[in-house]
């Protein structure tokens, strides 16, 4: 594979199910070179492998839902601005409208079980930010007064000014007449008797400015929601109206609606000390009032106290709660420790929250040690009981159904399942990848998987894929460090690639990814493996390096690089070099400070400066006290940039302006020192980009990037004709 090749690496969104079992509707999402940015339309899926069409031609379409009966299909889309709205068409077929206007957009959706409503989530701009007031731009806005640890997050910036709130709204007729507006005599005359109604001069302007009108009673927790663009959305042009159901001062997440439409539940950190923790539970509201009201010409509500579902004692963090056909909540939850914070190799578990009430049973249903779900972004209903999750294990992740009678996980090889669709009658259907194709969709029956897509072909047919083989080292305490070893084509030996994950509880998988595809491609070995403190792996393997980051860690990866040359003859053990980003950054530069084997490194996105990470990271003030320890001693022995004034490898740092998850200084402190005290460096800085450059970045930046990265091991590890 070559860079210039990303703009075939099309991924899948999770599918939606036709309630009939026989069609699955998938968002296909890829980098597009024309525009500099990332097209996704919907396809329409047959289920039994009978063929695949696109039915969507705009450009931002993704995350499609059908409605109880089929009779909907819903999925964002984005609006003139470009922000992702709600969007439906018949579920058989036609052209879609924007049914909601958020000003920022809407991120998440859910049907009621009657499909009459939708519920979304939203994020709610203070005034005069984020272009609300033309006029004001980003440079203008008020100052920002912070006064809590938790106030930006990478790839969203400012999150205290943008609060996350959801919404209710009644679906409209599918097939209603479109929206017109009213122009010539029509308007004329509507102006009239608007300005008549308001008692004023027909000559007056009618328009006036509507202010933000909420009032909290503290006692009660209640707000007084106003028709502002905070409280209600839409209600004109055709949009239908949405109100606001949740509290306007905090965040709100994942909604769901209960078995019976009556409660909204979602995920919040409402409790006093949410500041400094990371415990989430789950709240519900009623909705009753709102049904009532949202056709109201005027709404001023009361929007209801949040009830607290979920009793964990702060020791267990807790959202994405759903409704399984059984009754049951389910919900994933991860735990934290008596300190709501210790979150080091913690995996996520499928918990029951019996049948939604307040107080009701709080009990794990999965095994921590085999199954890690920290990649579900939802739990899917199942068909008679239970619920669909993805767990990750040993490099793969498969779908586990969870009952409250225990979990049984369906096997998906050498493939990462990404999202799972179920129907009441039984048909479950997936995205994955595997080794050869980004993504794709199967049917799952009988445990058995069968593709029923190609879109890996485009990608095929222009490249040649390298296939992983799948390598086990073992260090000296007998620990296995599982991985791969991507060998190009020709006889070598090959210079080799120590490429380390982030994280450092991720895990490399068996998932296509175009980073050993690009450097195996230009002649390079490249070795992936999972060491101690990765992801699943059990709860031993995960938690191994708290306390100790650059211990059995850095002796696992250099174990696995020594026993993988020593076993692959076409790998060439004198000409190596090592990168990594985020954590793998913090690996990488840790490793040439205390071992010179390698020719040259590669830092991208590093945290290397514990002190200054804790101050500007967005998950600074928790992330580094928890995995080395709050003593500062214990974090300058366990820091890269203290150590690296050992470091005399040639050493490129890659990192984006806008990294609020590794900030910038951290790029930049490492530089500076490696510069003033000779080392070889260089620094490479994207603009606009934040820590998920590499992942997501503008397709041209992407190429650039690596572009670079080869330009750099051609200088110190350059590829001889024997090579290939």
């Amino acid at each position: 594979m070559k860079p210039e090749n990303i703009d075939l690496l099309t991924s899948l969104s999770a599918p939606a199910l036709h309630p009939d079992g026989s069609r699955a509707v998938v968002a296909a999402v890829r980098p597009n070179f024309r525009n500099d940015s990332y097209t996704s339309q919907l396809w329409d899926v047959k289920v039994d492998g009978s063929g695949a069409r696109r039915i969507t031609q705009a450009l931002g379409d993704r995350a499609p839902q059908f409605s109880p009966d089929g009779s909907v299909l819903a999925f964002l889309r984005k609006d003139s601005d470009g922000k992702p709205q709600v969007a439906i068409a018949p579920g058989d077929g036609g052209e879609a409208r924007l049914i909601t206007a958020a000003p920022l957009g809407v991120s998440s959706f859910t049907f009621s079980p009657d499909g009459t409503w939708i519920a979304f989530e939203a994020a709610r701009p203070e005034e005069d930010r984020y272009g609300t007031t033309e006029g004001i731009s980003g440079g203008q806005e008020d100052a920002r007064r912070i006064t809590t640890l938790q106030y930006r997050i990478n790839g969203a910036g400012f999150t205290i000014d943008q609060r996350s709130g959801l919404y209710v709204l009644a679906v409209p007729p599918v097939d209603e007449e479109p929206y017109v507006e009213l122009k010539g005599r029509a308007a004329k005359a509507e102006k009239k008797s608007a300005s008549a109604s308001a008692g004023k001069d027909v000559s007056q302007d009618v328009s006036q400015d509507v202010s933000q009108d909420v009032s909290q009673d503290p006692a009660s927790g209640t707000s007084m929601v106003d028709e502002t663009h905070l409280g209600v959305l839409g209600g004109e042009k055709g949009v239908p109206r949405a109100v606001l159901v949740t509290r306007i001062d905090t965040d709100a997440v994942a909604p769901e609606f209960s078995p019976d439409g009556a409660w909204l539940y979602f995920g919040a950190a409402l409790h006093e000390s949410a500041q400094t923790d990371l415990q989430f539970d789950v709240y519900r509201v009623p909705l009753e009032r709102i049904f009532e009201h949202l056709s109201d010409d005027h709404v001023t509500l009361e929007v209801a106290a949040p009830e607290l579902v979920t009793t964990t004692s702060g020791e267990v963090g807790v959202e994405s709660a759903r409704f399984g056909k059984d009754g049951i909540l389910y919900a994933l939850g991860g735990a934290l420790g008596s300190t709501g914070t210790d979150f080091v190799g913690q995996p996520v578990g499928v918990y029951s929250l019996g049948d939604g009430t307040p107080g009701s049973e709080f009990r794990l249903l999965t095994d921590l040690n085999a199954d890690d779900f920290s990649e579900s972004s939802a739990l899917v209903p199942a068909a008679t009981a239970g619920v669909w999750a993805i767990s990750r294990h040993r490099g793969s992740a498969s779908p586990v159904l969870v009952t409250s009678q225990g979990a049984q996980r369906f096997d998906a090889g050498q493939r990462v399942v990404k999202g799972i669709a179920a129907t009441q009658g039984g048909v479950v259907v997936v995205t994955y990848s595997d080794p050869q194709t980004p993504a794709d969709l199967a049917s799952l029956t009988n445990g058995a998987y069968t593709r029923i897509t190609d879109f890996g072909a485009a990608l095929r047919d222009a490249t040649s894929v390298i296939a992983p083989q799948e390598f086990t080292a073992t260090a000296s305490d007998g620990t296995e460090i599982h991985g791969w070893v991507f060998i190009p084509e020709g006889e070598g030996p090959h210079p080799v690639l120590l490429n380390i994950h982030g994280g450092p509880f991720h895990q490399h998988d068996w998932a296509f990814f175009d980073e050993p595809q690009v450097y195996a491609g230009a002649g390079y070995a490249v070795l992936h493996c999972n060491p101690r403190g990765s992801a699943s792996y059990g709860l031993d393997h995960g938690k191994a390096i708290k306390g100790g980051m650059g211990t059995v860690d850095a002796s696992d990866v250099l174990t696995f690089l020594e026993q993988a040359v020593a076993s692959f003859p076409q790998l060439d053990g004198e000409r190596l070099g090592v990168m990594g980003g985020s954590y793998g950054g913090y690996l990488s530069s840790w490793l040439i400070a205390h071992d010179h084997r390698f020719t040259a490194a590669i830092v991208e996105r590093g945290c290397l400066e514990p002190y200054a990470f804790q101050g500007s990271s967005d998950i600074g003030w928790f992330f580094l006290g928890e995995y080395m320890g709050r003593d500062a001693e214990a974090q300058r022995r366990q820091s890269p940039y203290a150590a690296a004034d050992n470091n005399t490898t040639p050493t490129f740092i890659i990192h984006s302006e806008e990294d609020y998850r590794c900030p910038f200084e951290q790029a930049q402190q490492y530089f500076t020192k490696l510069k003033l005290q000779g080392t070889e460096v260089e620094m490479l800085v994207f603009p606009g980009e934040n820590h998920e450059l590499s992942r997501n970045g503008t397709p041209y930046h992407r190429k650039q990037r690596f572009d670079a990265i080869l330009e750099w091991w051609n200088r110190y590890l350059p590829v001889t004709s024997s090579d290939h």
